[in-house]
């Protein structure tokens, strides 16, 4: 396998795990999610995933920060930014663990933060993508509009932005 690398690719952090006095292990923390990374990441195989990186970059205005690709160009793991978030992408049918546990899932939701809806708006029209839900002021405060992807996925774009912090 070679990889296309366009960024570092930091996928995966390390779980601490405590044992109950029972015998039974927990998880008590994750690691490497300080310092303002995200610690969701939303997880899509794309049938074709370099047309799905083509449009969540044109159309959504993603930033692709790292691919890397198989030999026959098939796309092991790709991470898109936007904001302070992040997407992590890959091919279907490429074998593996995530790619057995995803076969027959449906589309997935995802929703993003945006500052400016309706001129995120106006270039996803103007790309193309299949807008399901016009920008649109919401009860709860926010302005959002709704997209699909080239593969079914829907993805809300708006200014709703809730508080993540765990209170702990």
């Amino acid at each position: 396998m070679r990889a296309i690398l366009t960024g570092p690719c930091k996928r995966f952090c390390c779980v601490r795990k405590s044992v109950h006095r029972s015998g039974h292990e927990g998880v008590i923390a994750m690691a490497g999610t300080g310092g303002g990374r995200p610690s969701v990441f939303p997880t899509l195989l794309y049938t074709d995933a370099r047309a799905a990186i083509r449009q969540l970059t044109e159309a959504f205005g993603f930033t692709e920060r790292s691919v890397y690709e198989s030999e026959d160009g098939t796309v092991m793991h790709a991470e898109l930014v936007q904001g302070d978030g992040a997407v992590m992408l890959g091919s279907k049918g490429r074998g593996g663990v995530f790619d057995t546990a995803m076969r027959g899932a449906g589309p997935a939701g995802v929703y993003v933060v945006v500052d400016d809806v309706d001129a995120h708006h106006r270039r996803a029209a103007e790309q193309g993508a299949e807008i399901l839900l016009p920008p649109t002021d919401q009860d709860h405060g926010s302005r959002d509009y709704m997209a699909r992807d080239l593969e079914g996925n829907v993805w809300s774009f708006g200014t709703y932005a809730p508080e993540t912090g765990t209170g702990v």
